[in-house]
């Protein structure tokens, strides 16, 4: 080979891998010598810049994510949330009660005549018992007769009878003595319908604390019918079990209000923190635990959204009383937020009013993990968006709106840091042009974040100074606006605008938005695809295919979108004294845009914009011929035209009416064709399916009778 000419050399000394590695071990030498000895190992020392940008490059994409600045997960307080518990101990006395209604039951045929038999015979039990506890406090000596038979009993161990089966009895003495025996009289307990009817009537009546407990560990034994294996407690059929449940979610509220003194109108959790010392509070706060433990047992096993609601419902009467139970409250709004963001429909409404109830009521002890929650599984849950579940996505921005609106102070510190981390993915990707960060902010996790507070400055900015805010966001939506210039965005730019719109109308700032909506008019279709139609659905899509880009579906969306984003923009500042000046050079590329285009349908819905904001104009010119003021007079300039404003009779109003119903026409015809899309796709494939596994078998027939 020849030498290398001039170029070449040149060529070869800017480029080549050997010059430039060459080069880095010349400025590694070069910096170890400036460096001082107690440094790290030289071979662990990086030595180009190259290096040490790609390196920070990847450290920064690593950190910027949508949810830093958010409390971690709260981890278990003490040990009251354990997933299963056992059983209340039980006064062996309140018993007998149960007993007796079982063997009346078990003896019994099964019916509601019986059933009155069995709840009269327990009433006439507890009356008696009564007069009894009367002649103990009348008669000392009757007292100190039972007490001398109490003795003559303890002689009376073992005694058996030889029937047909040998019976023994139990003193109460070996009973509370021997844990064995105890157990054993536990695994005799049978559930009915009556003794559930019978144990109502005592603790309602006489605020029974031992009959309470018993329907309590019943209701624990129901709350794991299924789950797992009961030993305490035998449930008699299903209707018993859900009887039970029933029972429980409907009255424990008002029988543990009852009991404490606490009226049922009294949503403060002071009303708990204060029986803190009491004796009644002391002896229920077991039973209450016990319930909680169980309720929220049932909501985490239960797969049906009617039960499930109907139970979170009744658990929400009683929120106050989770003041006790740190551990369990936290556990509660775990399961709120997983069922708000996956079950839909009645259910996340439901859930949606315990979480409201509970950031409202322990406002400083469980806001922030509420909303920082309920943001978390606000962005997880929806990375990709569909017909199908774009309304319950508003649905949940919605509610963490509602959240934040409880206590804007406190939500604007969490706004404040979400926004600033946005900033950050947008100035990273301003700067360093990354793949991985330009993914990012185009994914419909960044997309739902950027809606969030939008909303949340939209709704409160009247009432609160949210003007920092709004700055930030402001700009991070024109840099989204700008960072994705193509006509593959056009779906990303149109929610900016439409942000940027809705921010401006809220705040009433003017946020200048006509060039970015007039840059759509200037995307070119090719007139080979100009007459074929796709179906586009910009509501779930932020970056379209290559090819719907070459349909006239695309064209027709584009015009049609300027037209709804340059109308608001009109509409909002139509009376404003200064909006001659604000239409001229929109009017000017609208007018090209009319000379230029072929397209009949498009030319008359442009045409027709144009009129109608010229008409705006000339009527604005003429009201402000006439006033006697001049611009610098803040006050008059404000108040100009106010009276018709306030009237919206104005054409142009009217003009904006018109095209939000056709706009809204035309989204909901779109949605319904992809719904049926959806299905006909599917019936498609079952189509082919069904085929497939006939030509199979003919496929077989075939083979068989070519063999024979």
């Amino acid at each position: 080979m020849g030498k290398l000419g001039k170029k070449a050399r040149k060529f070869a000394k800017k480029n080549l891998q050997s010059v430039l590695k060459r080069r880095r071990k010349i400025k590694s030498m070069i910096n170890k010598k400036s460096r001082d000895k107690q440094g790290a190992d030289e071979d662990h020392v990086e030595d180009t810049s190259d290096v040490i940008n790609s390196r920070y490059e990847d450290e920064v994409v690593a950190d910027l994510s949508l949810s830093t600045g958010f409390s971690e997960e709260d981890s278990e307080l003490d040990g009251d949330a354990s997933e299963s518990d056992g059983y209340l101990s039980e006064d062996l006395s309140c018993s007998f009660d149960l007993e007796i209604a079982n063997e009346n039951k078990l003896e019994e045929n099964s019916g509601s005549a019986l059933c009155m038999q069995n709840n009269t015979l327990c009433l006439e039990l507890e009356k008696q018992k009564k007069q009894l506890d009367r002649l103990k406090k009348k008669d000392p000596e009757f007292l100190k007769f039972l007490e001398m038979s109490k003795d003559l009993e303890k002689f009376r161990e073992d005694e058996t009878f030889s029937d047909d089966g040998e019976i023994t009895q139990i003193s109460d003495h070996e009973i509370h003595s021997n844990g064995e025996d105890n157990s054993n009289l536990k695994k005799s307990k049978l559930i009915t319908g009556c003794s559930i009817n019978s144990l109502l009537l005592v603790i309602t009546e006489q605020h029974n604390i031992s009959g309470l407990t018993i329907l309590l560990n019943a209701y624990r034994a129901a709350c794991h019918y299924g789950a797992e294996s009961v030993d305490g407690y035998k449930i008699q059929n299903n209707q018993t079990c859900s009887r039970i449940i029933m029972v429980m979610l409907l009255k424990a509220d008002d029988i543990f209000r009852d009991i404490l003194g606490i009226a049922i109108s009294n949503r403060k959790k002071e009303a708990v923190v204060e029986l803190g010392n009491t004796t009644k509070w002391k002896s229920l706060r077991p039973l209450i635990k016990s319930y909680f433990r169980s309720t929220l047992f049932l909501l985490n096993q239960v797969t049906d959204t009617e039960i499930l609601a109907f139970s979170i419902n009744q658990l929400r009467a009683s929120v106050i009383f989770f003041a006790a139970f740190p551990a369990l409250l936290h556990r509660l709004i775990r399961i709120s937020i997983n069922l708000w963001a996956t079950a839909g429909g009645i259910l996340s409404s439901c859930s949606l009013l315990i979480l409201r109830d509970v950031a409202s009521i322990y406002n400083l002890d469980c806001f922030d993990t509420c909303l920082s929650k309920s943001y978390k599984a606000f962005i997880s849950h929806y990375k990709s968006v569909e017909p199908t579940n774009l309304r319950h996505m508003q649905f949940l921005r919605n509610s963490i709106v509602e959240l934040c609106s409880l206590d804007v102070q406190r939500s604007i510190n969490i706004a404040m840091v979400s926004i600033h981390q946005l900033a950050k993915i947008m100035q990273q990707a301003v700067r360093t042009k990354n793949k991985e960060v330009l993914k990012k902010i185009c994914s419909w996790q960044f997309i739902n974040c950027v809606d969030l507070w939008v909303m949340f400055i939209s709704a409160n900015i009247r009432d609160y100074d949210l003007h920092s805010l709004l700055y930030m966001i402001v700009q991070v939506l024109n840099g989204m606006a700008h960072l994705f210039p193509g006509p593959r965005y056009f779906p990303l730019k149109v929610k900016c605008i439409q942000w940027l719109n809705h921010l401006s109308s809220s705040s009433g700032i003017f946020i200048p938005v006509s060039s970015m909506v007039l840059d759509a008019l200037e995307y070119k279709v090719d007139k080979e695809y100009a007459k074929s139609r796709m179906a586009l659905n910009f509501l779930s899509t932020l970056k379209l295919p290559k090819h719907w880009l070459k349909s006239r579906n695309f064209q027709e969306e584009c015009v049609f979108s300027v037209i709804e984003l340059l109308s608001a923009h009109f509409a909002q500042w139509s009376y404003f004294i200064s909006f001659p000046e604000l239409a001229t050079i929109p009017l000017i590329r609208l007018r090209k845009f009319h000379e230029k285009t072929t397209i009949e349908g498009l030319k008359r819905a442009v045409k027709r914009l144009i009129d109608q904001v010229e008409q705006n104009v000339d009527f604005v010119r003429r009201k402000r011929a006439d006033v006697p003021f001049s611009p610098k007079d803040q006050e008059f300039v404000e108040s100009f035209l106010q009276l018709e404003k306030s009237s919206s009779d104005a054409p142009f109003t009217q003009y904006y009416k018109s095209i939000l119903q056709k706009s809204a026409s035309r989204h909901l015809a779109t949605a319904e064709k992809f719904s049926n899309n959806g299905v006909n796709v599917g019936r498609n494939l079952e189509k082919r399916k069904v085929n497939q596994v006939i030509d199979g078998r003919r496929e077989g027939k075939k083979g068989k009778k070519q063999r024979a």
